[in-house]
């Protein structure tokens, strides 16, 4: 078996298993820092499998939208996986500009959720909807112009190209902090973590992500909530390919192991977040979502002043 087809292979464990493990870590951290025991690693895998097994329970007022939104949701965020380099300077799936189709894959599980929870008439999953438009149109132009940033620094345009080859260029050491730091505010954004928002919040009327979430039951909430997971590894992903000094091509398995380890590592900084701070109030999270923009606004800057060109 060639190298290409194994660290395939390995991607798609880690998109297939990440996200179980990455709640589970996160979930763990916040037990630690409540002096408490709390779940076990694999807790979500078996809420999961849970659900799988239940009768789902529809509104009378939804139409077949509302159950087909929850799998298409699913597919664009595994699609969007295929694309992501999770293991250092590999992808799977790799074009040039493949980032563009990322960002749209995205774009349209994003609009899927949204018209799903619309789609049942309720007052609260339509005040998420908006809410999630909102914040996505200050998160989205952040990673367009952080995708922008490393495409001029590295003159490369895929997405494993660009994130892989940034750490042979001079602009390593001056970006690398900004632009993690802007996908770790990414990462909370889009994955509905602390302090965006808090998937364990039961008041209606402070949640995003979860009051979209509410009529959905059964195997449609299990599609919705692992989808939330994939969003999570992606993100993470992109994190640790940033850090990960390795190629996977030259060493696979020190690749693949330091890339996980980091990975888990972001797993750790989210479960800080939570135990360490509460949610945001809603006027300063879009203040916050911004904060990413400044942070890749100063990494663009740096590139196009020592001589990248934007």
């Amino acid at each position: 078996m060639t190298t290409f087809w194994k660290l395939t292979l390995a991607h798609m464990a880690v998109t297939l298993v990440m996200p179980f493990l990455l709640v589970g870590v996160i979930n763990r951290t916040k037990s630690r820092w409540a002096a408490r025991k709390g779940p076990g690693l694999w807790q979500s895998f078996h809420d999961l499998r849970r659900l799988l097994h239940k009768r789902p329970v529809i509104s009378v007022t939804a139409t077949p939208l509302f159950r087909l939104g929850a799998y298409v949701v699913l597919v664009c965020s595994l699609a969007a996986m295929a694309f992501v380099p999770l293991l250092g300077q590999f992808a799977p799936l790799s074009f040039a500009h493949d980032f563009v189709a990322v960002a749209y894959i995205l774009g349209l599980a994003r609009l899927v959720l949204m018209l799903s929870a619309m789609d049942v008439g309720s007052p609260f999953e339509g005040m998420g909807a908006a809410r999630e438009a909102m914040f996505g149109a200050f998160a989205e132009p952040a990673l367009f112009l952080l995708l922008g940033t490393l495409s001029a620094a590295t003159g490369m345009s895929s997405f494993a190209d660009m994130l892989g080859h940034l750490r042979h260029t001079p602009y390593y050491a001056l970006i690398v902090l900004p632009l993690a730091l802007a996908l770790l505010i990414l990462l909370q954004t889009e994955a509905a973590r602390v302090p965006v928002d808090d998937p364990a919040t039961h008041l209606e009327l402070t949640m995003i992500h979860e009051v979209m979430i509410l009529d959905h039951s059964g195997p449609e909430l299990a599609a919705m909530q692992y989808a939330a997971g994939l969003k999570m590894t992606l993100y993470a992903g992109l994190i640790a390919t940033l850090l990960n000094p390795l190629d996977p091509l030259a060493a696979p398995l020190a690749a693949v192991a330091v890339s996980v380890g980091l990975m888990l590592g972001v797993a750790v900084v989210v479960g800080c977040f939570e135990s360490l701070m509460a949610r945001l109030p809603l006027p300063w999270v879009t203040r916050y979502v911004w904060l990413s923009g400044w942070l890749v606004a100063f990494a663009a800057l740096a590139v196009g002043v020592t001589g990248g060109g934007l």
